[in-house]
C-alpha cells in the first residue's frame, strides 16, 4: 500500500458497517478513524504494510468502548490483593449498594424528623454494636481516619509514637508524613526493636496532645523486641489525661490467626481506633474510626471531615458487610475474604484439579497470603493450576482479563483466590489464549 492509496478519514469511519448510519453524529468513529490513518501513514512511511484499515477501526473502536476499571479474575493466590482492588464485596453488599445507586436515597434526611441528617448515622450504630464503641465516624479510607484524628486532636502539638511503629505502608504511606500533614509534631520514643511504657511516660510534656499506637500489620521485628500492650499505653495515657489512639491497619472484626480485634482494643483502653474497611473486614474501602464520643464528635466536627468524607455507595456497601458480622457465622460464609482465609486445603485442591482437567495443566501445591499488609508471616496452604507461562501475557489482555504467578518458567493459577463459579471462565480464556 503506499500513501496515496490511504482513504481518507471520513471514508474509512463510513466503512464500518455499524456506523454507517449517521457517521456525522458519531465523533467517536471520527477520531479512531483519524489515529487509524495516521498509524498506517506512519507504518508506510517505515516501509511496514498497515494490513486491513477497517478491522483496526473496529479493534481502535472497541478499545476506546472498553471500561478501564474493569473485572479481573484473581489468580494470584494474594487474598486481599492491593493491585486487583482489595477485598470482593460480599453479595449482600453488592445489592446494598445497587439499591443505593439506582435511585436517590435518605443519604442526609432523616426520614422520622422531615429534616436534615448525617450521613453518619447509617452506619454508626452497628458499628458501636459490633465494637461496643460509644461513636463511630467512617471516612473514605484508613490514612484518611488517621489524618483526621491527628487534624483534629492534635493539630500544633506533639504526638508521641514508638521507632518500631513509624512504618510505610503501601504507595508511599508514611505515619511521620501523616504526622506532618496534620500539623501535629512528631515525638520518637523508644528504639527500632524495643520501646516500653515509660519511655512513652517520659516523653509526655506540656505539648503532648495524645499518644499514638501503630499496629505493625505489614511486617513482623522478631527476636530481641518489646513494645507496651494497649492496656499499658492506656493507663500511662489516663494518668496523664491524654487520649490513646489504635491504629489498627486492617481491622479484623473476628478472630484470624493472630491479627488484633477492634473490640479488644476498645476493651484494653483506646480511647480512638482506626482501621480499614477493605482488608479484613472484607468491604469497601473505607477508613473507619471508633471509640468514645467526645473524641469521635471532635472527629466529625472538624473541617477537614467533610473533604474526607465517603459517598454514598460505600456506605451502602460498608452498612451491607456490617450486618452480615451480626451472625458471626453467616459472615465467615458469605464474605469473600473470610472464607477465602478459612477454606480448607482440600477445598481449594479439588477446584485446582477441576482446572487442570479443562485446560490440561498440572495441580501444583503452593503457598496464598493474605495480602493488602495483613498477617505477613501467615502461609495458607493452597493449590495452583500450572500452565505454560507464555499464556501470562494474553490471559492478562483477554476478556475477562485473568492474572496470575510466573514462577519457574510456568504461570501458577492459584485456586485459593478463584471462587467455584470462575473455574470454567477461567478454563475458558485459557483455551482462548492458546488459540
Amino acid at each position: 500500500m503506499q500513501l496515496r492509496d490511504l482513504p481518507s478519514v471520513d471514508e474509512l469511519a463510513r466503512s464500518v458497517d455499524e456506523l454507517a448510519r449517521g457517521i456525522d453524529d458519531d465523533p467517536l468513529a471520527v477520531d479512531a478513524a483519524r489515529l487509524v490513518i495516521e498509524r498506517a501513514r506512519d507504518e508506510i512511511r517505515a516501509g511496514l504494510d498497515p494490513g486491513d484499515l477497517g478491522a483496526r477501526l473496529r479493534a481502535e473502536l472497541e478499545d476506546a468502548r472498553r471500561p478501564r476499571l474493569r473485572r479481573v479474575l484473581n489468580a494470584t493466590g494474594v487474598i486481599v490483593h492491593t493491585n486487583l482492588g482489595r477485598a470482593p464485596l460480599p453479595s449482600a453488599a453488592v445489592e446494598r449498594v445497587r439499591e443505593a445507586a439506582a435511585g436517590y436515597s435518605n443519604l442526609e434526611y432523616d426520614l422520622g424528623e422531615g429534616a436534615r441528617g448525617s450521613r453518619q448515622d447509617h452506619v454508626a450504630s452497628i458499628l458501636r454494636r459490633l465494637t461496643g464503641a460509644e461513636g463511630a465516624l467512617v471516612v473514605n479510607n484508613n490514612a484518611a481516619a488517621v489524618l483526621l484524628a491527628l487534624a483534629a486532636l492534635a493539630e500544633g502539638r506533639e504526638v508521641v509514637v514508638s521507632r518500631g511503629e513509624l512504618l510505610e505502608i503501601g504507595d508511599g504511606f508514611r505515619i511521620p508524613d501523616v504526622l506532618a500533614r496534620s500539623g501535629a509534631r512528631l515525638v520518637e520514643v523508644g528504639t527500632t526493636n524495643r520501646t516500653r511504657a515509660g519511655d512513652y511516660e517520659r516523653a509526655i510534656g506540656p505539648e503532648t496532645a495524645l499518644l499514638l499506637r501503630v499496629h505493625q500489620s505489614n511486617f513482623r521485628l522478631v527476636g530481641f523486641t518489646e513494645l507496651p500492650s494497649t492496656a499499658e499505653l492506656a493507663a500511662v495515657a489516663a494518668r496523664h489525661g491524654l487520649p490513646l489512639v489504635d491504629d489498627l491497619g486492617s481491622g479484623a472484626l473476628l478472630p484470624l490467626h493472630d491479627e488484633p480485634q477492634v473490640h479488644e482494643a476498645l476493651a484494653a483502653g483506646a480511647d480512638l481506633v482506626c482501621f480499614s474497611g477493605d482488608k479484613l473486614l472484607g468491604g469497601p474501602q473505607a477508613g473507619i474510626v471508633v471509640g468514645r464520643a467526645e473524641p469521635v464528635e471532635r472527629l466529625r466536627r472538624h473541617p477537614l471531615q467533610r473533604a474526607l468524607r465517603a459517598d454514598k455507595l460505600t456506605l451502602a456497601a460498608l452498612e451491607g458487610t456490617l450486618a452480615l458480622y451480626l451472625d458471626p457465622e453467616r459472615a465467615r460464609r458469605e464474605v469473600p475474604v473470610l472464607r477465602m482465609v478459612a477454606e480448607p486445603a482440600e477445598a481449594v485442591r479439588a477446584r485446582a484439579e477441576r482446572l487442570a482437567e479443562r485446560t490440561g495443566g498440572m495441580v501444583e501445591e503452593t503457598v496464598a497470603r493474605v495480602g493488602g499488609g495483613a498477617l505477613p508471616l501467615a502461609e495458607l496452604p493452597s493449590h495452583a493450576c500450572a500452565v505454560d507461562e507464555t499464556l501470562a501475557a494474553p490471559l492478562r489482555q483477554g476478556e475477562p482479563p485473568v492474572v496470575g504467578v510466573v514462577r519457574d518458567g510456568r504461570l501458577l493459577l492459584d485456586c485459593r483466590t478463584l471462587a467455584d463459579a470462575e473455574v470454567e471462565e477461567v478454563a475458558a480464556a485459557v483455551r482462548r489464549a492458546r488459540a
